[in-house]
């Protein structure tokens, strides 16, 4: 099948190169030249506008963007002109689902047929493939459906099965891509897959943290009134090797993943993850995730928690703590240690 792609950034470049791999002509496209020629080196065809992407292209083309979601409407409002009626295009970024609903009527009215893709795997997902997460029209779904299942990781459902419901819709779920519903669907379970993201980590992150400091007790800790003293010192005393614990739980533990996987790799090459300064970047879908929990009336503590430790990550809580040292050395003239 041909696609286009637009945006060659860590997993638009990959996904490119997955979808040649498995029989595809792609036609490439990004800003930067230099991203379209690395590309181009691995057979796909790349080209220098968004014309001649579209001019490449069979009707009906399907052009898929990998963009960050502040750009999409940009990108839409020059590839419209270029497109025509029965055309796809699919968003495979992380957009808020309430613009896929807008963007999708407006390309409507052109004939144009519109899908949002939640993508999941990373610069991993060149050898083990794409979590996708879809939503639009089931016609349109239908016609990518080569697409979806070489970037999924279990391959394609056997020809002529729909993936609209039913056994059909747990097949292609288990295969790896699915067909979540309407417009907006896809980025709606994707943001709350991203949200559940941030909670995993903000779990595993935690849990590490009390396991690096269970030498508590060896250390000689300040006794004055400002300090509140370790009771038992002696329970604390262990000096825990976390590279080889989180090595041993990716091993029948059940709480072993993908993620733990990841930080295992990155506590051996590290173990004291010196080379990070600890500041978690947030891109938007953790607070799309809570804000829906508040509007809908379900809570969602843990995925809040966690949104709200990436804030503080950044230095966001640090007024707040100096409002509380002002305050404790107004009512009892506590001095801030250095």
């Amino acid at each position: 099948m041909q696609l286009g792609m637009i945006g060659l950034g860590r997993m638009g470049a990959n996904m490119v190169r997955r979808l040649q791999q498995g029989g595809h002509e792609c036609v490439a496209y990004d800003p930067k030249p230099e991203a379209v020629q690395a590309v181009s080196r691995d057979g796909v065809r790349g080209v220098g506008s968004l014309a001649e992407l579209t001019r490449a292209l069979k009707a009906p083309r399907a052009v898929w963007i990998m963009v960050p979601a502040a750009l999409v409407d940009s990108v839409l409002a020059q590839l419209r002109p270029l497109l025509g009626r029965g055309d796809v295009i699919i968003d495979g970024g992380n957009s808020h689902y309430r613009d896929d609903i807008r963007r999708a009527a407006e390309l409507k009215a052109a004939g144009i047929r519109y899908l949002d893709a939640g993508t999941s795997g990373g610069v991993l997902g060149l050898e083990q493939g794409y979590c996708l997460m879809i939503g639009g029209e089931k016609e349109a779904v239908a016609l990518l459906e080569p697409v979806l299942g070489t970037l999924a990781p279990g391959g394609r459902m056997a020809p002529g099965t729909s993936g609209g419901g039913g056994a059909a819709s747990h097949e292609a779920a288990a295969l790896g891509y699915l067909h979540c519903g309407a417009s907006g669907a896809g980025h709606f379970v994707k943001m709350v897959h991203n949200g559940i993201e941030y909670g995993l980590m903000a779990a595993y992150a935690e849990g590490l943290n009390l396991l690096a400091h269970a030498d508590a007790g060896l250390e000689q800790g300040a006794q004055d009134a400002e300090t509140a003293p370790l009771s038992d010192p002696h329970l604390y005393q262990y000096r825990l090797d976390l590279a080889a614990i989180t090595e041993l739980w990716r091993h029948g533990s059940i709480i072993s993943s993908r993620l733990l996987d990841l930080t295992a790799q990155a506590l051996e090459q590290d173990a004291r993850l010196e080379s990070f300064a600890g500041r978690v970047s947030d891109s938007g879908e953790g607070r799309w995730t809570v804000q829906a929990g508040i509007e809908v009336g379900v809570p969602v503590q843990v995925l809040s928690a966690a949104l709200y430790a990436r804030f503080e990550s950044r230095g966001r809580g640090e007024f707040a703590a100096k409002v509380l040292s002002a305050m404790r050395l107004g009512f009892g003239g506590h001095v801030e240690r250095r």
